[in-house]
């Protein structure tokens, strides 16, 4: 599974799809990836991305505090931050133990546990799973990745009939019905659920764009033209803006190493990326409740791939030393690919 979806922090993010696809691919990079072999000493990779309250949560889960939990999550449902909410627990889903996976039988009818826990099933399915192509995939694995799938379902629908106006647990939900082989109708059905709650909440386009990636039975086509459809409808300053170099680098991702760099540096698609980029995270209104990392790294690494260092160096001044995993990772280290990247940039190479 490729998924930036699950993303979204893990990302970016996202989520443990997000991270298990950063070992689907063990080919080489070409191109400026190739040359972050050496260079720069790696910025290591923060899983809160510096922001304090994701932090405080991080050491809650691993602390298995629940009320210290709630007390972070909470206020973000009673103000309707909905992509706050999914990017805060998104953050998390990667933290073993019990916790998260035993909170519906302490908490039945709590709406937000029943999120955590179901997030966390979904992650905790991909990790049963792997990144590995499915023809690598014992039955037995995909046994217990299905099973994980369903039980995460049983308590984000719970979750949902608690609590009608949340938009987080159709998040979840919608990578869920990937994993599921649900098909395009159903995922989207589940999407639609969440914007309808959420018209422009980003991890929910997200998962929906990865539904419609070739490797899942889509097409190139249909994800460039969702994240072009989606970037359209929403207002300047969007979140949304990043879905188009994550097309881009999905794409890039794909083909054969001697195509890649023909294909991103080619100059429609670099003014594409350099169009995006101002009507979201270079515009004056971008201001994100999630994070603004996870777009800010994927825009950075698309420019700096596509050819466009005095862009993408703007880029890396405004995130310091706040790399993700992925998209970096997809070029090899992701600390090294980041700080080779964010030189060769400063340089104007």
């Amino acid at each position: 599974m490729s998924s930036l979806s699950l993303l979204v922090p893990a990302v970016l993010v996202g989520s443990a799809a997000v991270r298990v696809f950063a070992k689907r691919s063990p080919r080489s990079p070409s191109g400026p990836a190739a040359a972050a072999v050496g260079g720069p000493r790696p910025v290591p990779i923060d899983p809160s991305y510096g922001d304090p309250e994701l932090a405080a949560l991080r050491k809650a889960v691993t602390a298995a505090d629940w009320p210290a939990t709630e007390a972070i999550l909470q206020p973000c449902r009673d103000r309707g931050d909905h992509a706050r909410l999914t990017w805060l627990i998104s953050g998390v889903v990667e933290i073993g133990g019990d916790f998260l996976l035993g909170l519906p039988d302490r908490r039945p009818d709590d709406p937000l546990a029943l999120t955590a826990a179901g997030a966390r099933h979904v992650a905790w399915a991909w990790e049963a799973r792997t990144g590995a192509r499915a023809a690598q995939v014992s039955q037995e694995q995909f046994q217990t990745f299905h099973e994980r799938l369903r039980t995460a379902e049983k308590h984000l629908y719970a979750a949902v009939e608690a609590d009608p106006g949340t938009a987080t647990p159709w998040h979840s939900l919608t990578n869920s019905a990937r994993g599921l082989q649900h098909g395009h109708e159903v995922t989207r059905r589940r999407f639609e659920a969440g914007v309808r709650r959420a018209p422009h909440h980003f991890a929910l386009h997200l998962a929906m764009m990865q539904q419609l990636c070739a490797k899942w039975s889509g097409s190139h086509e249909q994800m460039h033209d969702f994240a072009r459809e989606s970037l359209a409808k929403a207002p300047l300053g969007s979140n949304l803006g990043a879905l188009v170099p994550y097309a881009y680098l999905e794409h890039w991702l794909d083909l054969p190493q001697g195509e890649r760099a023909g294909f991103i540096r080619r100059g429609e698609v670099r003014a594409e990326l350099k169009a995006a980029a101002d009507a979201s995270v270079l515009h004056p209104a971008y201001a994100p409740t999630e994070t603004p990392c996870l777009a800010l790294n994927t825009f950075a690494m698309a420019l700096w791939l596509a050819g466009d260092p005095a862009t993408a160096a703007e880029l890396f001044r405004r995130l310091g030393d706040r790399p993700t995993s992925l998209p970096w990772g997809y070029a090899g280290n992701a600390g090294k690919v980041f700080a080779r990247a964010r030189q060769e940039c400063k340089k104007g190479k």
